[in-house]
């Protein structure tokens, strides 16, 4: 009794699967032509979430720690230092930072920052002058400091 069920059952999912398959075109929805994705201008290197997102930031000690990143990112983060070669032209800002990095969630929001502080990024263009440095990977920075200057750049993105 069982294996007439289980024959019968295959015998349908086969067939199935072949009207799946030899569908006239008529019957099928048209196929719309791929979107590409908006090019960004920055896109962090591949690797996980540091250990600063485990830490509490310091705001105060964090705007300490900034004093590193105004020679590219500008005072206050305001942004707006030339990058010749990149599709964007300058260093992205982080005064206000780009809304894909925000979050109303404190803890996602300090590991979109995380993730460029932990392991930099390379500006999508021809031949970028200037990309992020992986101020985490190369131990330029303590996991406290890195949690005190994101943050310092969340205190910025109210």
């Amino acid at each position: 009794m069982y294996k007439k069920i289980a024959a019968i059952s295959l015998i349908i999912l086969m067939i199935t699967i072949l009207l799946a398959a030899c569908g006239s075109p008529a019957t099928q929805a048209p196929q719309q032509p791929a979107q590409q994705a908006p090019a960004q201008a920055n896109v962090p290197n591949p690797g996980p979430p540091g250990e600063a997102i485990n830490l509490t930031g310091d705001p105060a000690a964090g705007a300490n720690v900034f004093t590193k990143c105004q020679a590219c990112h500008g005072k206050e983060g305001k942004g707006g230092k030339a990058n010749p070669g990149s599709d964007a032209g300058t260093i992205p800002a982080l005064n206000p930072v780009r809304e894909t990095l925000k979050s109303s969630d404190p803890k996602t929001f300090a590991t979109n920052l995380d993730l460029y502080i932990e392991h930099g990024a390379k500006p999508t263009g021809s031949n970028p002058e200037r990309a992020m440095v992986a101020f985490g990977d190369r131990k330029m920075l303590t996991p406290q400091q890195i949690a005190d200057v994101i943050a310092y750049i969340i205190s910025l993105n109210p």
